[in-house]
């Protein structure tokens, strides 16, 4: 059976794996910077492309493919290009996709980090951009101008949880001559798959879900096509964002058990999100495998599953949120997530700290929004832990 045949945990487990010589049933470590060469040809055909093989740790290491082949497997891509962190993925798209003079229109409540570089350095370059609650179609098509090179979304968005339609975002994107960018890492591919829907490039921060265990930074970029796979790869190179091959060893390990630690953490977040939504001291609970969630029919049609991503807010406000953040006793106050272990931060003034108040309101990340990544401990535990801290707030 081939990888391409196989089911997703089946891909999970063995999708790029190397045979060596010595049988190893997982990729080894090849902490090496450079490769040496049998002669002087053999070293000119590599550096040419005529002949397959290794040059040197930032252009290519044996550790670091069999994690890009596994991801590419699983988002159903061509290929995949690890980096040494998210937004070292985020970097490398723009410089590859964008030049001075052209525009991209983006999700509002993206990641503060990408947006920041986009609207604070990009800018100085003379790439445009424009940001719009992409989960309201008519607002993309509006945004959209002639020198629209990228349309760049994520759904679910960090932290306001809102979700946009990507099949209809890409034909949108295309018919406009524009590409589509999917930063999927609040789903990962166990849940939702972009490629499938009609991106062009996936992105993930594997420091989240792919690798789950907290350990490593790490980012990837899946490519729907050869040709944008070179494009992004030759970036890549250029800048020397390249992933290290013990990162690459440890997100393997990580991502052998994707399916479990998500489907775990998903069957506690489908009783965390209820039990907040019902408590006397919440104003509200975004998650979108509640009903009450507006794109909730939207991701039971694009996703195949809901995630462990809860962003809500307290009647009581900012301080009503600093006083339950404070007291929390299993949760870690953190401003990650995706790991094993429940994780609560405040995105106004941590991940979206950059942001102007006018814009972070505008994007629906209020003053008192708390998100909250639910992990794999008893469910039971993690409800208590929240319980008491909010008991805390007068």
């Amino acid at each position: 059976m081939s990888h391409d045949q196989a089911g997703f945990n089946t891909r999970l487990v063995h999708a790029g794996i190397p045979k060596d010589a010595y049988g190893s049933v997982v990729t080894p470590i090849y902490q090496t910077s450079t490769f040496a060469f049998r002669n002087a040809q053999e070293g000119a055909d590599r550096f040419a492309g005529a002949a397959d093989g290794y040059i040197y740790t930032r252009i290519g290491n044996p550790t670091t493919v069999a994690l890009e082949e596994n991801v590419a497997s699983l988002e159903n891509g061509f290929g995949a290009t690890a980096m040494a962190s998210g937004m070292g993925a985020v970097t490398t798209i723009y410089l590859a996709l964008l030049s001075s003079g052209d525009h991209m229109v983006s999700t509002d409540s993206v990641y503060g980090p990408s947006r920041g570089l986009m609207e604070k350095h990009m800018s100085r370059f003379g790439v445009e951009s424009t940001y719009v609650d992409t989960s309201d179609l008519a607002n993309l098509r509006a945004a959209l101008r002639p020198n629209t090179k990228l349309i760049y979304i994520e759904s679910p968005s960090n932290p306001a949880m809102s979700v946009t339609d990507i099949a209809a975002a890409a034909e949108i994107a295309h018919a406009h001559g524009a590409l589509l960018v999917v930063d999927n890492t609040f789903a990962s591919p166990h849940l939702q798959k972009p490629l499938d829907l009609g991106a062009d490039l996936v992105l993930h921060s594997v420091t989240k879900f792919i690798n789950g265990h907290a350990d490593i930074v790490g980012g990837v970029v899946v490519s729907k096509t050869e040709a944008l796979h070179k494009q992004i790869r030759a970036m890549l190179v250029n800048i020397g964002a390249n992933m290290d091959p013990h990162q690459a060893w440890l997100v393997s390990r990580g991502l052998k058990t994707l399916a479990l630690r998500v489907e775990r953490a998903e069957e506690n977040t489908r009783k965390v999100a209820p039990w907040l939504e019902a408590h006397p001291k919440v104003a509200w609970v975004r998650y979108i495998g509640l009903p009450s969630h507006p794109q909730h029919e939207l991701c039971k049609r694009q996703m195949t599953g809901f995630g462990s991503m809860i962003s809500f807010e307290l009647k009581g406000g900012m301080e009503a949120g600093r006083i339950a953040m404070d007291h929390v006793k299993l949760a870690g106050l953190a401003v990650s997530l995706g790991g094993v272990e429940t994780l609560v931060s405040h995105p106004a003034s941590m991940t979206h700290a950059s942001m102007g108040r006018e814009a972070r309101l505008a994007a629906g990340i209020t003053d008192g929004l708390v998100r909250l990544s639910v992990g794999i401990e008893d469910v039971e535990d993690i409800i208590a832990d929240l319980d008491q801290a909010l008991a805390q707030i007068p």
